[in-house]
């Protein structure tokens, strides 16, 4: 039964949208009125019209807001904004560039650093030397620390088509509340790195996530001995990748834990067997029929986002064949058994992004594992558990304090 809408897309974006909501990065009723003024009828332009609309509204009044003193009023109301110019983007993430993907997002991130510069307590919004340019970060103190006091600190790793300003709704109030610092990026292929610098995805992320822990480790408010690596979405399989390779980490979370990405592409795939297990060595006319079946005039457009043009843009690819050809260099079964931390993977009921999680669990060869299921029927089915985000701290951030206590 859907929340929002009887449009597929619209309610997979609009879903997504108010998983956001537990932590005051949405509002159902803002989503609900927005949704209802777009109507049923697939039309792009009124999508983001609508959520542009309401997003923009949402940023005037956080100006009014901190022009009169009430620095609440004014973070929750950019944060809101920011969620709503994310959301407006959505359908035009897609190597065609439509102009509206490069202008709300722009827009989600002035939003979204207003937030974070009226954050109680001040939050950092970062740069993250890296390959001669930058990755955009921030830094959020734990409750309670004192400037440059040493505490535990959660790298975060978004997902395949995230944003920092997601991250930092789903994850940082969660870390800020149990005494954890916690840094957020984007990395080649997410937010802004891909957006505006045009930074692809790559398979090698331990290269990312060194010199995002070099910069964490220059931090005296930073403890070394107690830095995690999570990920979520696509993330949870870039975690564990970068984590084979960069060991000083002291626990790793992915959600979900995945295992090499051929695996589920070639699965999808509508080849022969032969091809099946040759590919991507084989002759790339073999998915001309697929392609040609998502420029049809009544393809669905949800099956379109998410077979091609979301993959073009993330690995800057021309064709279906060459973006899944990609996506098969993504493994992480040649450094599973060098993850040498402590390791929490979710395995999620619904979500087909979880379905390696078990292979990469009996592939860790650590003693302290966990492998952590979520149901549908506990409220927390689906992707990242979307409607049971304060189950998945609670979990996690249970284990972590147990893991680290003896770190």
């Amino acid at each position: 039964m859907p929340w929002l809408s009887e449009n597929t897309m619209w309610e997979a974006f609009g879903a997504r949208t108010l998983m956001h909501s537990a932590y005051g990065g949405a509002d159902f009723g803002e989503c609900r009125a927005t949704i209802d003024r777009i109507g049923e009828a697939h039309d792009p332009d009124a999508w983001a019209r609508e959520w542009s609309a309401t997003a923009s509204g949402l940023r005037d009044a956080a100006e009014a807001s901190a022009a009169a003193g009430h620095a609440a009023s004014a973070r929750e109301a950019y944060l809101r904004a920011a969620t709503y110019f994310r959301t407006a983007y959505a359908p035009f993430f897609s190597s065609a560039r439509d102009e509206r993907l490069a202008a709300n997002s722009a827009a989600e991130l002035d939003a979204l650093r207003h937030a974070v510069e009226l954050w109680d307590p001040a939050a950092e919004w970062l740069e993250i030397p890296f390959e001669g340019a930058s990755l955009p970060g921030i830094f959020v103190r734990a409750r309670g620390a004192e400037a440059g006091e040493p505490r535990p600190t959660v790298i975060y790793t978004d997902g395949y088509d995230g944003t920092i300003g997601e991250t930092f709704i789903a994850h940082a109030p969660a870390a800020y509340e149990r005494g954890y610092n916690v840094l957020l990026y984007n990395g080649p292929g997410q937010g802004r790195a891909l957006i505006r610098d045009g930074l692809h995805m790559r398979p090698d992320w331990e290269t990312v996530v060194t010199a995002v822990v070099d910069f964490a480790l220059a931090r005296p408010d930073v403890d070394p001995a107690k830095v995690v690596l999570a990920g979520w979405s696509f993330g949870g399989f870039l975690a564990p990748r970068a984590a084979g390779v960069e060991h000083r980490i002291a626990a790793l979370v992915a959600d979900p834990g995945q295992w090499d990405q051929r695996r589920g592409i070639v699965s999808m795939l509508p080849l022969s067997d032969a091809d099946k297990e040759a590919f991507p060595d084989i002759d790339p006319s073999a998915l001309d029929e697929l392609a040609a079946s998502l420029d049809a005039p009544d393809a669905d457009p949800m099956t379109v986002w998410k077979l091609r043009d979301r993959g073009m843009l993330v690995h800057g690819k021309e064709t279906i064949f060459d973006t899944f050809a990609e996506m098969s260099r993504f493994t992480v079964s040649d450094v599973a058994a060098d993850i040498a931390c402590p390791t929490l993977l979710t395995m999620n009921d619904g979500d087909p992004s979880s379905a390696g999680a078990q292979v990469l669990f009996d592939a860790l060869t650590v003693e302290r594992k966990a492998l952590v299921p979520f149901t549908v029927a506990e409220g927390a089915g689906g992707h990242c558990e979307g409607a049971g985000r304060r189950l998945y701290h609670q979990r996690v951030y249970d284990w972590l304090d147990a893991t680290l206590a003896g770190a």
